[in-house]
């Protein structure tokens, strides 16, 4: 009978117990990056993780705290739970304590960059394992803007997703010195993306200029939808709308084994 109570509580204990979830891991953390500066990290940690991404929103960048937790959106932003699932260490980076919007020029900035230097520092010495960037939009200037500067020593790689190819816009990522970055780099894009800062049959001109990337390549998203809104938004093409978990699944697959 004991016996029995105990089976049976073991299995009780086995249904209820929860999945860990980015969600149910998430802490913040508070780097200090600059004299006078923080940046807040939003932080999960997968047990079984051999690699940790760090996900760089799009638009004013970063996170709002909402009775105590990170709440925002975008493409990267909602997805960050679809990224631990992946076995992935996750980090969402925050707006630094000085700046109230990553705006174009912020973002390739030595500042910006020298707040992400601090980030990666961080995340490998925490958790002992290899870093990617993954930005979105105008996270995609960041990402582009750090790999260039860090070299080929402080990240393993980056994915730079709805990318911003306007060459009006300051930093966009086909005018960065896209020469410098010896790492590989994902470039991810919906073919119906309609935000006009981040056309479609401009993104090949990323891959073409990383001449000297050791791994790169060019996936284009099809289907999806339905799309809604600005069309700038995660609503819309823009976020891969309708197709964000297959997204996801195919930018931690080639994260996990980069191939041309």
């Amino acid at each position: 009978m004991i016996k029995n109570l105990l089976q049976l509580s073991l299995a009780i204990l086995f249904i209820v117990a929860p999945v860990p979830s980015f969600a149910t891991e998430e802490r913040l953390i508070l780097l200090d990056t600059r004299p006078g500066v923080s940046v807040m990290l939003s932080y999960a940690k997968h047990a079984d993780a051999k690699t940790t991404v760090v996900l760089l929103p799009g638009g004013t960048g970063g996170f709002r705290l909402k009775s105590g937790a990170p709440a925002s959106g975008g493409f990267l932003f909602d997805n960050r739970d679809n990224f631990f699932s992946s076995g992935f260490n996750v980090a969402v980076v925050n707006k630094p304590s000085d700046v109230q919007d990553l705006d174009f020029d912020f973002r390739s900035s030595p500042e910006h960059v020298a707040d992400l230097r601090q980030v990666v520092a961080f995340l490998k010495k925490e958790g002992g394992l290899p870093v990617w960037l993954v930005g979105t939009s105008r996270g995609t200037i960041s990402a582009t803007a750090a790999a260039i500067a860090f070299g080929n020593n402080e990240l393993a790689g980056i994915v730079l997703t709805s990318s911003i190819t306007a060459w009006w816009k300051n930093g966009d990522v086909p005018s960065q010195d896209l020469e410098a970055i010896r790492i590989p780099v994902l470039v991810v894009h919906h073919a119906l993306d309609s935000c006009s800062i981040c056309v479609p049959n401009q993104a090949s001109r990323i891959v073409q200029g990383l001449t000297n990337a050791p791994v790169k390549k060019l996936i284009m998203v099809t289907g999806g939808g339905p799309p809604s809104g600005d069309e700038c938004t995660s609503s819309h093409w823009h976020g891969f709308v309708g197709r964000e978990q297959e997204v996801v699944r195919t930018i931690a697959d080639w994260i996990k084994k980069p191939v041309n």
